[in-house]
């Protein structure tokens, strides 16, 4: 996502509780995610083990985007600055 003067990024991804982070993107705007439907329909073990609340907090911001053991779990930017749930 491109604003006029720069490309929009994640600057701080913080945990809340359950499957829940609050984003911070890099022109203000904040935003809370709940990922836990995604996580309950999902079925590659990939993914599926990202249920265990440790390794969901394992996440990580790498060049503004949020991600999980090297992009093994990553979502949309736009996804995660509109929406509430994935």
């Amino acid at each position: 996502m491109k604003t006029a003067t720069h490309t929009l990024g994640l600057v701080k991804a913080s945990y809340i509780s359950g499957y829940k982070l609050k984003l911070q993107f890099s022109d203000g705007h904040v935003n809370t995610v709940d990922f836990e439907k995604f996580l309950k329909e999902a079925r590659n073990p990939m993914i599926t083990r990202y249920r265990d609340l440790a390794m969901f907090q394992k996440f990580e911001i790498e060049d503004g985007d949020l991600m999980w053991n090297d992009f093994e779990m990553s979502f949309d930017l736009e996804d995660l600055y509109d929406r509430t749930q994935m």
